[in-house]
């Protein structure tokens, strides 16, 4: 289902439950990335989900890398003008579908080839495949191109079972990275399934492979307190997946959103997953749907609403990213789309509900709508953004170019958030750092 389908039943929910909560505390950005479009002329572009990587001597010349689907990735500056532009791979042959870049994140210090080296890592979701990126500081610092691909040319799907089984299009959707000690993990999960696959990267001939480590299937049916079973809806054939993704470097827990049903919390234990809990749910959970076949849409039977939803999350729960601060605190942030908004979670403890933000039309940049990927950085990165930053992908840059609807990337300062809340967030530039992560 699109997003703005999804907004538009979601906002439909709010009204007819009368369940919408206090309005969202407004924050601006303070940069954006140029809009780009999803037609022939813009190259089928379509902003989905950032990454920061933290220049380890300037970290003023830090990076952000955004994925564009079918049309691959760009690079920014934290001013955000475009530094790189790299395409997604064409299709093997006139029948396959071409590589569609999905979801990329980053780790840091990976020996490749003898050699530390930072990596991006992306889910391309045409080809079922993780491909590797590596990232030149040297290149950052003269202004040329910074990222080359690395990977192996052997990888195989993360999980068609063969190329046939790839141009089904249940591939790799979206994407978290992390590291313990010298082995560098990625976690993906597969499209329009619950399953989520743990894969190690390795050294191939100074190339990135990787192989499966562990697999999660996530629930797709529901017992209800009152002993009723619900499933949420989907298109016929489709599960409830998962996308947004993000690791508490250091607690060693994945959050992963299951768009219609809530945000997980996932203990990762010896590179196994390890026990999973809902830890909030999505306003629309429980609530009883049918689908209307010519409208092709689910269509909510709000006035029997049994009210077993969460109030925080408004379905698709996207974009997760985790903020890290001294001794377990700090936050995990979910993109609730279906309002347009950010919840903000206690990264310590239960997880409690600290509140909600969403990015809002200024002088500088439009605001944020239907927002998939996050990810925030606690570090000082330059004049531009002292105390930290936060990427937000925003669905519906505006203004729009006649017809023509675009997406891009807001850049917003981390105190910015923090400051708004009536008890301000925590702002922790020293206690933890993304480069450091054993």
């Amino acid at each position: 289902m699109s997003a703005s389908a999804l907004c538009a039943l979601a906002a439909a929910f709010l009204m007819a439950t009368g369940t919408a909560p206090h309005p969202p505390l407004s924050i601006t950005a303070r940069a954006e990335t140029p809009a780009v479009y999803d037609d022939e002329a813009g190259g089928n572009a379509d902003a989905d989900d950032p990454a920061v990587w933290v220049d380890p001597r300037d970290s003023g010349r830090s990076i952000v890398i955004g994925t564009l689907k079918e049309a691959g990735l760009d690079v920014y500056g934290l001013d955000g003008r475009r530094l790189q532009h790299i395409p997604a791979p064409g299709a093997p042959h006139e029948e396959a579908a071409p590589g569609r870049f999905n979801n990329v994140d980053i780790v840091y210090g990976f020996d490749l080839a003898g050699r530390k080296t930072d990596l991006a890592l992306v889910s391309d979701r045409g080809r079922d495949r993780i491909r590797a990126f590596a990232i030149d500081p040297g290149a950052v610092a003269a202004g040329r191109p910074p990222l080359r691909d690395v990977t192996a040319p052997d990888v195989a799907p993360v999980f068609a079972a063969d190329e046939a089984e790839v141009d089904d299009q249940r591939t790799a959707y979206g994407l978290t990275a992390f590291s313990d000690d010298d082995n560098a993990y990625v976690v993906a999960s597969q499209r329009e399934e619950t399953r989520l696959r743990l894969l190690r990267l390795e050294d191939r001939g100074g190339r990135i492979g990787y192989r499966t480590e562990d697999t999660l299937d996530l629930p797709d049916t529901f017992t209800l307190p009152d002993g009723a079973t619900w499933s949420p809806c989907a298109d016929p054939g489709e599960r409830p997946q998962v996308e947004g993704m993000a690791v508490d470097q250091e607690e060693r827990v994945l959050y992963a959103a299951q768009e219609t049903v809530g945000l997980w919390r996932i203990e990762l234990d010896d590179e196994e997953f390890d026990g999973a809990e809902l830890m909030d749910r999505v306003r629309e959970y429980g609530t009883p749907w049918t689908y209307d076949t010519t409208e092709e849409e689910c269509v909510l039977d709000t006035d029997n609403d049994p009210g077993f939803g969460g109030e925080h999350l408004s379905a698709d729960a996207e974009g997760v990213t985790v903020y890290h601060a001294e001794d377990g605190t700090g936050y995990v942030l979910s993109s609730s789309q279906g309002d347009n908004t950010f919840a903000v979670y206690e990264r310590e403890g239960d997880n409690r509900y600290v509140g909600t933000f969403s990015i809002t039309d200024s002088t500088a940049t439009d605001g944020v709508q239907h927002s998939d990927g996050a990810t925030v950085v606690n570090v000082p990165l330059g004049r531009p953004f002292p105390k930290g930053l936060l990427v937000t992908h925003d669905g519906e840059a505006t203004p729009a170019d006649g017809g023509r609807e675009g997406t891009n990337f807001k850049l917003t300062r981390w105190d910015a958030v923090a400051t708004a809340f009536p008890e301000p967030l925590t702002i922790d530039t020293d206690s933890f750092d993304p480069r450091d992560t054993d």
